[in-house]
C-alpha cells in the first residue's frame, strides 16, 4: 500500500539502527523490566526515529506509513501495562512533537482469533503476555478510536488479509495523496 503511492514505509521498534538495539530490549521477554521503563525505551525510539527519519521525510514532501505509532504506546503501556494515560500522552507529545498521523488504521481483532491464526514467539515480552492484557490493548484501541472518528478508520480484522487489505486500500484512496 505505501509502495503503490510512493509513500515510506517505517515501522517500530527498530526501524534505526538505533531502534535497532532499542528493539532488542524492549522486545526480549528475558529482560525484565518495569511498564514505564518499556514506556520510555520505545519513546526513545519514537523521538529519534521521528527526528531521524520521518519528518525529513515528510518535509521532503513525501508521504509515510507507519506500523505502529502514537497510539500504540496509549494502547500497549497505558491500556495494557496500567501506565498513567496523561503522562504516556505528555511524554509521547515531547517525543514527537507536533508529528501526528492524518489517519491511524486499526485491523481489529480479537486476541483469542489472532493467537488462532498465528504461533506466539515465546521470546517477545508482547506475543508471551496472557490473554487478558491483549483484551486490555484491544480495548485500548478501541477507546482511543471512538474518542477520535475522524482521525481513525477500524476494519474487522475477522475477514481475509485480501479483504482487510482491498477495505483499507478503498479508504486509503479518499486521502490526498
Amino acid at each position: 500500500m505505501a509502495r503503490a503511492r510512493d509513500a515510506l514505509f517505517v515501522f517500530e521498534p527498530g526501524d534505526t539502527p538505533v531502534g535497532a538495539d532499542l528493539r532488542h530490549w524492549i522486545l526480549d521477554a528475558a529482560t525484565p523490566m518495569t511498564p514505564s521503563t518499556e514506556a520510555l525505551l520505545l519513546l526513545a525510539d519514537r523521538s529519534h526515529h521521528v527526528h531521524s527519519v520521518i519528518e525529513p521525510a515528510l518535509e521532503s514532501g513525501r508521504n509515510v506509513v507507519a506500523d505502529r505509532y502514537y497510539a500504540s504506546t496509549l494502547a500497549y503501556q497505558g491500556y495494557g501495562r496500567g501506565v498513567d494515560l496523561d503522562e504516556l500522552r505528555a511524554a509521547t507529545d515531547l517525543a514527537i512533537g507536533d508529528c501526528r498521523p492524518d489517519l491511524t488504521v486499526l485491523i481489529d481483532l480479537a486476541p483469542s482469533l489472532a493467537n488462532e491464526r498465528e504461533a506466539r514467539d515465546e521470546s517477545d515480552r508482547f506475543e508471551t503476555a496472557d490473554l487478558a492484557f491483549h483484551d486490555r490493548v484491544r480495548r485500548g484501541y478501541l477507546e482511543l478510536a471512538a474518542q477520535d472518528e475522524a482521525g481513525w478508520f477500524v476494519v474487522d480484522g475477522a475477514h481475509s488479509e485480501e479483504d482487510v487489505a482491498a477495505v483499507i486500500e478503498d479508504r486509503l484512496a479518499t486521502l490526498p495523496w
